[in-house]
């Protein structure tokens, strides 16, 4: 008999949020952003009818910052995902992490009877999965890249073997490495 302790997602779920409207532009919303740690932004129903949102601050970098959209002249909706995929609070912490690898989530809002309590991130799960004795779910990595663009982790003979084979013609042989 396992004697292991279940850990819900309200165990590790932060209470603190910031719910913005999708009408705000971003420069308003991140100026109203009082819980900067979540790196999130909960999108406002319009109706009872109507779901909850999700920007990250990584989408408002992506969407707006890379892009060189002026931040107040864009509207969260443009940048939202909506509809936001939701967490309840007794949720078992496993089989969110297995939600965030399916989805390839980051974070999400925890939500009981339509109201948002809290939001969880992938980050703290994976902190408290490591102390169980149960075998982690198989979770998706992104390699880190090395700053000349060389993935980390990996040697010149790996390398080599991605190289394309001697007398095939490489558009590009500067960046694809085939000189």
């Amino acid at each position: 008999m396992s004697t292991k302790r279940l850990i819900r997602v309200r165990d590790v779920m932060k209470p603190h949020f910031d719910l913005v409207d999708g009408m705000a532009t971003v420069a308003s919303a991140l100026e109203a952003m009082r819980h900067v740690d979540t790196k999130t932004l909960i999108v406002k129903r319009r109706s009872d009818n109507d779901e909850l949102g999700i920007v990250v601050l990584s989408d408002i970098a992506r969407e707006v910052l890379a892009k060189d959209r002026a931040p107040d002249r864009v509207n969260i909706y443009e940048i939202m995902v909506k509809p936001a995929i939701t967490v309840h609070p007794d949720m078992d912490i496993r089989y969110c992490a297995r939600l965030f690898d399916r989805f390839d989530l980051t974070r999400a809002p925890v939500v009981k009877d339509r109201e948002v309590l809290g939001v969880v991130r992938r980050f703290r799960l994976l902190f408290l999965l490591r102390d169980q004795t149960a075998p982690l779910p198989a979770l998706r990595r992104r390699a880190p890249f090395h700053p000349h663009g060389t993935p980390a982790g990996i040697d010149d003979q790996s390398l080599a073997s991605l190289r394309p084979a001697p007398g095939l013609v490489c558009p590009a042989p500067a960046a694809a490495g085939c000189a």
